[in-house]
């Protein structure tokens, strides 16, 4: 850290409020202020990162750790206050390498800089019981009741791990709660195999970024697993359109689609366009891709990627995939309706979603889902595929969704199991579906099922 670190943790204040009192997007707030250069310290910008995406992660325990300690709870405190405990108690218990009294310091000056100077004896004395108690907190245990133990040690709100248990148990529950919260961190990158090969790009990546470092994928072996590096922007594999960041659980839906040379395929939801660039890279020039979503502010995500990746045989178009269009009827051989979801499997990468996410969100998004999923049915031609995916783990969108395609669409459900990745083989527990967990491979949560659609009259 330099000189200027107060500062560092000025930002990391306007960060956490606006993510964790005004709903924004953890990634986008903390990459507007890495982006504007305003902190060109490596180091700073690394203890930035740290800071802001910790503290976002772990509030649920931070907020309990406060409590043990603060005369007056969390959610009546100052949201500016309240934040500030936030990311002092985590460089505490979690940022050792932080001299408590610097920790205490700077909390007590940002506070007097917020204007709350009367309030610095608060969270001075604060911050001052918890350093003496750290080593003494005590948290709730197994035995006295699973849900308050597994939402205090993993960070999850009470809620989401009562809905994990009944849909999956506590033995798995806790799986996937250690993996979201201390599973390897990582970027992954899918190659496009139609503009260079996996060593070639490997070897690009390497010459960028000397510390970098690159394993294999666990389900494709096209996908790369990156860390240790700069920035996307400053490696040329990225910036020449060789590679494109996708967790590997949502390479599936293509990579399950069957997709031949010259087909016509239609991805309904598609921003930032993972899917549909890799459904072009199977097609390496053939065929039509249209790509779809509701707002420009959306599809100029498409066009950014496509432009940068430069497949020429991608369509765009701004669409709500709620409303039926009929010039599509018939007209695609794949639609991939990766739809909207409460995204509850990517808890481990965006830790933000588990607070915006409300429990009547869940029944909601299903409904959505199936209103979307009548117009996708319309566009497959007799004999077409429909690959229904989310980036959830909730029964509701994913298997109660399946088994309403099968009763309620011209469908018939698809085994896939020959199409998974070998890992994955085995795990369906249903031929027709598959429902990946983060910890079975450290990827993002993911359902994906395949239907084939009826000959004969809609």
């Amino acid at each position: 850290m330099n000189k200027d670190s107060g500062n560092i943790r000025a930002y990391a204040l306007d960060i956490l409020i606006e993510v964790m009192e005004n709903g924004a997007y953890s990634d986008k707030a903390l990459h507007s202020v890495l982006d504007s250069g305003v902190i060109p310290d490596k180091r700073d910008r690394s203890f930035l990162s740290r800071l802001c995406t910790g503290t976002a992660e772990r509030a649920v325990t931070l907020d309990y750790i406060i409590n043990c300690f603060a005369s007056i709870k969390t959610v009546k405190m100052k949201p500016a206050i309240r934040n500030i405990l936030r990311m002092s108690v985590y460089q505490l218990f979690y940022m050792g390498q932080v001299p408590e009294s610097a920790v205490c310091n700077e909390a007590v000056k940002l506070a007097v800089s917020r204007g709350f100077k009367g309030l610095k004896g608060f969270v001075n004395g604060v911050l001052r019981s918890i350093i003496r108690g750290k080593d003494n907190t005590r948290y709730p245990l197994r035995r006295d009741g699973f849900i308050p133990y597994a939402s205090i040690k993993y960070s999850m709100p009470e809620w989401i791990v009562e809905k994990f248990c009944s849909w999956h148990g506590e033995e798995i529950t806790e799986k996937i709660l250690d993996t979201f919260i201390n599973g390897e961190k990582f970027v992954t990158l899918r190659c496009n195999l139609s503009k260079s090969d996996v060593s070639g790009i490997t070897g690009l990546l390497k010459a960028d970024s000397a510390g970098i470092d690159i394993k294999e994928g666990r389900f494709f072996n096209y996908s790369l697993r990156i860390k240790g590096f700069g920035s996307l922007s400053s490696l040329r594999a990225f910036k020449d359109g060789l590679v494109q960041v996708q967790n590997e659980s949502s390479m599936l839906p293509a990579a399950i689609a069957c997709i031949r040379p010259g087909s016509t395929v239609i991805d309904l939801c598609a921003a930032p366009g993972g899917k549909t660039l890799h459904v072009a890279d199977i097609l390496n020039g053939t065929g039509r891709v249209v790509s779809c979503d509701i707002s420009s502010n959306k599809t100029k995500l498409l066009y950014d990627n496509i432009k940068r990746t430069g497949f020429t045989n991608i369509e765009v178009y701004e669409n709500d995939a709620r409303v039926y269009r009929e010039e599509w009827e018939g007209m695609a051989d794949v639609v991939i309706a990766d739809l909207p979801c409460s995204g509850l499997g990517v808890s481990g990468r965006k830790c933000d979603i588990k607070y915006k996410t409300k429990p009547s969100d869940i029944k909601k998004l299903a409904m959505l889902q199936r209103e979307i999923l009548k117009n996708a049915a319309r566009y497959v031609k007799p004999g077409g595929r429909l690959v229904y995916s989310t980036c959830t783990v909730t029964h509701e969108e994913n298997p109660e969704n399946y088994r309403w395609i099968c009763s309620n669409l011209p469908f018939e459900s698809e085994d896939i199991e020959e199409a998974l990745p070998e890992c994955l083989k085995g795990m369906t527990g249903h031929n027709g579906y598959i429902q990946v967990l983060p910890h079975m491979a450290g990827t993002d949560g993911f359902f994906v099922a395949s239907f084939i659609r009826k000959t004969g009259r809609w």
